[in-house]
């Protein structure tokens, strides 16, 4: 069988026997693909650091008849994470990038959108803020999966939100006025919801007002976690890691 190529994002690799890694690549033209790297420990000149989670390559593979896993028979590294200096915030908002796009994505299903909300997102990841480019991206992944609810109006009864105050619930889809809002609700703010509106309108890079302190619109990021973890019915382990950092 001809050896496919495209533009990819290495997701994660693991290691296989002695000398292999099992790599799960979202590319561009495949959606998500999972595959063995053979030698890649000792391979340098097919692979070296291209297999590091969320570098951006060229990877050429092949699909073999009657096996789910495709054969990666080498990679070219286009932009790497490690070209700048990972501090732990950034490794762990790299890591958040990596599991929800390997949580939310079904194998072989070609998504340009998402591939190429990914990259602008790795860009924005590129310096020392993590926290707008993971607003950006928790944003726009639930609502490109299909599970964000409308942020203007009341789930419940209708209520126009706009200026009003808003809640959401844990197990509830959507968002509800303070007369619908039910027990353990949490708030999400008129600022917050502010930001929502902009994200969608500006493009990440063109997004202005200095570097992001964590509190800022941390109930948005909230509210979107929990709206993915609900789906996906189970909890990100990166979510916890994101919670325990300071600032």
């Amino acid at each position: 069988m001809a050896i496919k190529q495209s533009e990819a994002i290495v997701l994660r690799s693991y290691p296989l026997r002695e000398a292999d890694l099992l790599v799960t690549l979202l590319t561009r033209t495949d959606g998500k693909v999972r595959g063995v790297a053979r030698a890649a420990k000792k391979s340098k000149r097919r692979f070296g650091g291209a297999l590091e989670p969320l570098t951006y390559v060229r990877a050429y593979w092949d699909d073999r008849e009657g096996h789910e896993l495709a054969r990666l028979d080498s990679c070219e590294v286009l932009e790497s994470p490690l070209a700048s200096q990972v501090s732990y915030p950034r490794a762990v908002a790299l890591g958040h990038v990596a599991e929800l796009l390997d949580e939310l994505l079904p194998d072989r299903e070609a998504n340009d959108a998402v591939f190429r909300l990914a990259l602008s997102v790795l860009a924005g990841l590129r310096g020392s803020d993590v926290w707008l480019p993971l607003t950006y991206f928790e944003l726009w992944m639930t609502r490109l999966m299909g599970y964000l609810p409308e942020l203007s109006e009341c789930m419940a009864c209708g209520k126009t939100l706009n200026g009003s105050r808003a809640y959401f619930h844990a197990l509830v889809d959507g968002l509800m006025c303070a007369e619908d809002k039910r027990l353990a609700s949490s708030e999400i703010s008129s600022e917050s919801r502010a930001v929502a509106v902009q994200i969608f309108r500006t493009p990440l890079a063109n997004i202005q007002g200095g570097e992001w302190a964590k509190t800022r619109a941390a109930d948005l990021r909230k509210f979107l976690l929990q709206t993915l973890q609900r789906h996906i019915e189970k909890k990100l382990v990166t979510a916890g890691m994101l919670e325990r950092i300071s600032n």
